[in-house]
């Protein structure tokens, strides 16, 4: 892929970021940020579907 010249010069911080998303294989990162800068990512490892849809009232 060629590189773009954006005129945006990123932090370590970006750069790392950036790393951790392309050797993610799959899934989801939530991504924290002080200050417009990320300061850290947590990988989300499992979540569970407990019901399909809103819960219904039982018939009577």
């Amino acid at each position: 892929m060629p590189k773009q010249d954006t005129g945006l010069t990123l932090r370590d911080s970006e750069t790392r970021l950036l790393r951790v998303i392309r050797e993610l294989e799959f899934g989801e990162l939530r991504i924290i940020v002080q200050n417009g800068e990320p300061v850290r990512a947590e990988e989300i490892r499992k979540s569970l579907m407990l019901k399909d849809g809103a819960a219904k009232p039982k018939a009577q």
